[in-house]
């Protein structure tokens, strides 16, 4: 494991931690090796300036939390999972972005990784709702929120702009009372 790696909480295979300025060259290179399987649904930063500038506001943005999904037997990172437009108060809400990297895909490490990130978001954090914008022909993004026991609530035509156009999205969303899948 990474000297850098502290976990703020593990399962068997990975742990999960925030993001830092060190993790530049890892992240990126691992961002450039995963192009083809990102396309088109993601552009996660793959230099050094733009991911200082992203890790820059995962760290410091109090509306963003940032999560490194890391093989706990060697420390690389698999992963990242984010928490983004977090709102307290009475709505205790934030929407999740997220990636697996190319060597890491399939294997179920990114699974692992949001099932501790959602417990994490609704104990540390004090959320109560999590929920996922997907578009419709992602289906490798589909099939991890249905693992990790989200429910579809609806669709949103034109809801994001990527990669040059508005792009349609399903809602998908999990709150902190609905039953942990692995509990059945």
């Amino acid at each position: 494991m990474s000297d850098r790696a502290t976990y703020l909480t593990e399962g068997p295979r990975v742990g999960i931690r925030h993001f830092t300025h060190a993790d530049s060259a890892e992240f990126t290179a691992r961002t450039r090796e995963s192009r083809d399987l990102h396309r088109p649904w993601l552009f996660p930063p793959s230099g050094d300036d733009t991911y200082r500038a992203y890790a820059t506001v995962l760290i410091e943005d109090p509306t963003k939390a940032g999560f490194l999904v890391c093989e706990r037997d060697s420390g690389a990172i698999g992963g990242f999972i984010n928490i983004n437009n977090i709102v307290r108060g009475a709505f205790r809400c934030g929407a999740l972005g997220y990636g697996a990297f190319a060597h890491a895909a399939g294997r179920g490490l990114l699974t692992e990784g949001l099932g501790l990130v959602t417990a994490y978001a609704f104990g540390a954090l004090g959320l109560h709702r999590l929920e996922a914008n997907i578009q419709p022909d992602n289906a490798a993004s589909l099939a991890l929120v249905r693992r990790a026991g989200f429910r579809l609530e609806g669709f949103s035509p034109d809801f994001l702009f990527i990669d040059g156009a508005w792009r349609d999205h399903e809602r998908w969303a999990r709150t902190a009372d609905m039953a942990d899948p692995e509990e059945g």
